[in-house]
């Protein structure tokens, strides 16, 4: 039996309830994941991680990048980061913040320290959205990390999912059904949405 080591990393859009799920995987974007390819692939094991915690920056993905990734030696790396680097900046002006020379410099590293140590597909999930209004000043914002992201996902030829792209689009098309429970957080239909573009974006390319 072929096995695939999945390990997902970023922020609480990511661990979404993983401390109280018996598998660690959740009950957000992940666990979708997991469900679809246990269920569609049954000839391969899947180990999927979930590495998100909650209120992450790019800083703190540095911090433990060594003993969260890099160890745990991935076949696949997605990783979700951003919101929080935004977010600071509007509900904690007063600490450090990260800016987009700082996060592109920071994500680079990381990035450099994958291609160096492991031969791992990456995948590049765009910040998400920072409120259920297209031009928010936490989406304007946003748009310099979301160009970071998409910029290094050339570079380092990884999958990009389209993340921001496609809530965005919704939020455009003015679809009445809300995506988050509090304009970041996502409910049941963000993470099928996350979900769905994850495997949109990577169905083709992850040897399965």
């Amino acid at each position: 039996m072929m096995n695939k080591r999945i390990l997902f990393i970023g922020d609480s859009i990511t661990e979404c309830g993983r401390h109280e799920d018996q598998e660690n995987l959740g009950n957000g974007y992940v666990r979708i994941l997991h469900d679809y390819f246990v269920t569609n692939f049954p000839k391969i094991k899947f180990d999927m991680m979930n590495q998100g915690v909650g209120g992450n920056r790019i800083i703190d993905l540095e911090e433990r990048w060594e003993r969260d990734v890099i160890s745990l030696a991935p076949n696949i790396i997605s990783i979700s980061i951003g919101i929080n680097d935004v977010w600071r900046q509007l509900d904690s002006p007063g600490i450090d913040q990260i800016y987009p020379e700082d996060f592109e410099r920071i994500y680079t590293g990381l990035l450099e320290q994958v291609i160096s140590k492991l031969n791992a597909i990456i995948v590049l999930m765009e910040p998400t959205i920072i409120e259920e209004e297209v031009h928010s000043i936490g989406n304007e914002k946003l748009k310099a990390y979301v160009e970071i992201v998409q910029k290094l996902a050339d570079k380092y030829q990884a999958i990009l999912v389209p993340t921001h792209q496609c809530f965005i689009q919704y939020l455009k098309s003015n679809g009445s059904y809300g995506l988050t429970m509090d304009g970041v957080h996502m409910n049941s239909a963000g993470n099928m949405l996350m979900a769905t573009k994850w495997l949109e974006a990577t169905k083709d390319k992850l040897n399965l």
